[in-house]
């Protein structure tokens, strides 16, 4: 057991050092966004939602097509790939990278990579399921597919987007000030609350 626990702490070890090679440029980029993403400041929310809401107002005036909003993403992705690297330097003095800095960065890099593990985990979870039992995965994915596509039918799919793009970019902030973790446990006990009471009508 405490070999396997070796063996995954030093995977996870290789992995995060992969991650921190290929985003070494980025590095204030993504101290800054981390800053902005954790609510450092009290305007960090506003501005997120502002941006989002600024945005997607400028996707709806300008109705692009689908070939010509993926071109023009995917143009943006590859304009900061390549100047990122470039400019951060010049516009984040070096000098202010401290020790304190590295690890904050050492400790997203550590976060992504265990995100990534998550995500793989589920991944093989659902063909396991595929495998182990078949009718159980083939509802389970129908039944999800058709919530969402009723969703979809019943949401303007942009208005959608802005949502879900809204909600993600709050999360980390709504769960480092324990928000998330407050009102999840306000909703646990208003459930137990109900089946104790339904408990109590069936006795």
């Amino acid at each position: 057991m405490a070999d396997g626990d070796n063996k995954s702490a030093n995977m996870l070890s290789q992995e995060t050092a992969v991650i921190e090679e290929q985003l070494q440029g980025w590095g204030e980029v993504i101290l800054a966004a981390d800053q902005v993403l954790h609510w450092h400041k009290p305007w960090c929310p506003g501005a997120l939602v502002g941006a989002t809401t600024v945005l997607f107002t400028m996707v709806y005036y300008l109705d692009p097509s689908v070939l010509t909003g993926v071109s023009c993403c995917v143009m943006l992705l590859c304009l900061a790939d390549y100047c990122v690297p470039i400019l951060a330097p010049r516009i984040f003095s070096s000098s202010k990278w401290t020790s304190d800095h590295q690890q904050r960065f050492h400790e997203i890099c550590s976060n992504l990579a265990k995100t990534q593990r998550r995500m793989v985990g589920w991944w093989k979870r659902i063909f396991a399921l595929k495998e182990e039992r078949p009718k159980v995965y083939f509802l389970s994915v129908i039944s999800t597919l058709l919530v969402v596509a009723w969703i979809g039918q019943q949401v303007h799919n942009l208005f959608l987007t802005y949502l879900i793009v809204t909600v993600l970019l709050l999360l980390p902030g709504l769960n480092q000030h324990g928000i998330i973790s407050k009102y999840a446990g306000m909703a646990k006990r208003e459930i137990n609350k109900l089946l104790k009471q339904k408990e109590k009508k069936n006795e």
